[in-house]
């Protein structure tokens, strides 16, 4: 009877099948529209279970399937596989295509992040309105980063993990990069005397923002 009672016992605190965890873990990515984080998802499956294993093995499984387990940041999300995006066009909700400002700003704190107001314009070459930070932030696309350590202590911006998702990107390293900019056609132009490269050396740093910001129209 002590035996039985001691492997009952032992039993509530052993971890499911690794194929049990995967099941849980695809339940929830299924039900959960934002991509969740494996410490999200840890703590909502047993005592014992290994998030990320599991993670592992249920990307590996839905390799070359319509619907993808891909991450967005710190997160996972399931989505549609890239080359069966057009199969989804009907469903798309047209938006209102943000305005240059808006635009070139966004780009600018995508490479450029964590950036402060007064890094953007000097970047821009002009002022950035208060409308088109407060654009951005209501699209969730960009959020506060942490104070800079510096004179008055100002606030940075930072993309959000909406914006990653949004296309369809891991983290900000995976942004295109100048060359990739330049053969695609969206660098020809060369920014204002006095203004801030986005990003590189050299030659590249000569490059314009203004063609960097046609990233985002589409």
């Amino acid at each position: 009877m002590a035996e039985d009672i001691e492997e009952q016992e032992e039993s509530l605190f052993e971890a499911p099948p690794m194929a049990e965890q995967e099941r849980m873990i695809e339940a929830v990515l299924f039900a959960t529209s934002e991509p969740i984080t494996l410490k999200e998802l840890e703590s909502r499956m047993p005592h014992g279970c290994d998030a990320g294993e599991a993670m592992v093995h249920l990307r590996k499984r839905y390799e070359g399937r319509g619907v993808q387990v891909v991450r967005v940041g710190d997160g996972y999300a399931m989505r549609t596989a890239a080359d069966l995006g057009f199969l989804m066009q009907k469903e798309t909700v047209e938006v209102r295509k943000l305005s240059r400002a808006a635009i070139e700003t966004l780009a600018i704190i995508a490479y450029h992040q964590p950036v402060t107001r007064a890094e953007i314009e000097e970047i821009r070459g002009v002022s950035v309105s208060r409308g088109t930070v407060d654009q951005l932030l209501e699209l969730e696309w960009i959020r506060f980063g942490r104070r800079k350590m510096t004179p008055g202590r100002p606030v940075t911006f930072v993309v959000t993990q909406g914006f990653l998702d949004h296309f369809g990107l891991e983290n900000a390293r995976d942004l295109p990069g100048l060359k990739e900019l330049r053969a695609a056609g969206l660098l020809e132009n060369r920014p204002p005397p006095g203004t801030m490269p986005l990003l590189g050396d050299g030659e590249d740093e000569e490059e314009s923002t203004e063609g960097q910001s046609e990233l985002f129209e589409d």
